[in-house]
């Protein structure tokens, strides 16, 4: 039971040993991708869930399928403080130069370089060992224009290659609703064409109902995966099979005890696994080390993984999250929380809007409020209630 060949990976999108329960989910998206490949619809995928179940582990995952099957693509996590220019420009630009590798001649590929030109200097993107210099391609300025020329160059170069271009986005709820508008409509002229390019994206749950917002047409544009839980098959799975492929093996209760504690959650599960192994002198792990494992697991999610999100949160903010962790049953209401914070229910509302936009917290249905982060509430009540 040596430290060094701990098998668990309990890190922010590090990919599981076990990669249980999505495989059909993984299935899909390699067929969307095959599809638009040969010229055919495909719609896009959003993969929409809570923090912990996977959803970066699964771009990563997606964006190997869509390498290995010959495409380029662009991979990257939009943080609430860059505009999409910023972030898209260096990316495209990457995946232009390895289109460009094998001819460097092409019209379509010339193309879309001067395309990226002229939306980077439209935009005031710059970024390292890229020259913007002059483009006999003119931007408008209006970011909803210049994205739709931009990717439909980039695709019509990638048709040309007989390949297909893969743009995956990470956390999308923290783009703009003009950022997500100007994406959305590009996508829509791309599928107007049939053209090779297919936009991947995670994110929290609230992104369905941003990105109807942003355009009424998204919800036939994508394909909106909803990424939850596995099932205590699947969680046996990835807890045991890891240990096993190193020659160790877990007693049943502590099998049990630890799915009780981690409900179905990956990165939970990866969690509870890692210091069940280090605590264990031997095998098989016992049910002894599995409540030690929890104790130590506990402890490391509230002084890290909790933590940093109530960190984050003004005092007003915070009040908000300990009147919500209060209610008995969630999803709660906003009517309920409100009570409790003995405020209206239209003082409560922009306090709440902040909160979601700080990833916290997600509306699941209208009128109601959740946590987006599993046992969080468990969390507020051991320490700040």
């Amino acid at each position: 039971m040596r430290p060094t060949d701990n098998p668990y990976s309990p890190g922010a999108g590090s990919p599981p040993p076990e990669l249980a329960g999505r495989d059909d989910l993984l299935s899909r998206a390699s067929i969307a991708i095959r599809r638009i490949q040969r010229g055919r619809h495909a719609q896009g995928l959003f993969l929409l869930g809570l923090r912990g179940v996977g959803k970066t582990v699964l771009l990563n995952r997606i964006n190997q399928i869509a390498e290995e099957l010959g495409c380029h693509t662009a991979l990257f996590e939009a943080d609430g403080q860059s505009s999409l220019p910023d972030l898209l420009t260096p990316q495209i630009h990457r995946l232009l130069l390895r289109m460009d590798r094998r001819e460097r001649v092409a019209h379509e590929v010339r193309n879309a370089f001067a395309q990226l030109r002229g939306f980077a200097a439209a935009f005031s993107v710059k970024f390292a060992d890229f020259e913007i210099g002059l483009s006999e391609q003119s931007s408008s300025g209006d970011l909803t224009l210049d994205l739709s020329d931009l990717l439909i160059s980039v695709a019509e170069a990638a048709k040309v290659r007989q390949t297909a271009a893969v743009i995956l986005i990470d956390e999308v709820q923290f783009t703009t609703k003009e950022d997500l508008s100007a994406l959305v409509v590009a996508m829509h002229q791309i599928a107007q064409r049939q053209l090779p390019l297919i936009l991947i994206a995670a994110g929290l749950p609230q992104l369905a109902g941003l990105a109807g917002e942003a355009k009424s047409y998204a919800e036939r544009l994508f394909t909106y995966e909803q990424i939850g839980k596995l099932t205590p098959e699947k969680s046996r799975e990835a807890l045991v099979l890891p240990a096993e492929e190193e020659g160790v093996r877990f007693e049943t209760e502590a099998v049990d005890l630890i799915l009780r504690e981690t409900e179905g959650y990956p990165f939970f599960l990866q969690v509870w696994g890692s210091y069940a192994w280090d605590v264990a002198r031997q095998s098989p792990i016992t049910v002894a080390d599995a409540r030690r494992a929890s104790e130590k697991s506990i402890a490391s999610l509230d002084s890290g993984f909790f933590k940093v999100r109530t960190d984050r949160l003004t005092a007003r903010q915070l009040e908000y999250v300990v009147a919500l962790a209060s209610v008995e049953f969630l999803p709660a209401s906003s009517t309920e929380v409100a009570q409790i914070m003995r405020i209206s229910v239209s003082d409560a509302a922009p306090i709440r809007s902040t909160v979601i936009k700080k990833g916290v917290v997600y509306s699941p249905a209208r009128g109601r409020v959740d946590f987006t982060v599993p046992k969080f509430a468990d969390y507020i009540k051991r320490n700040l209630i």
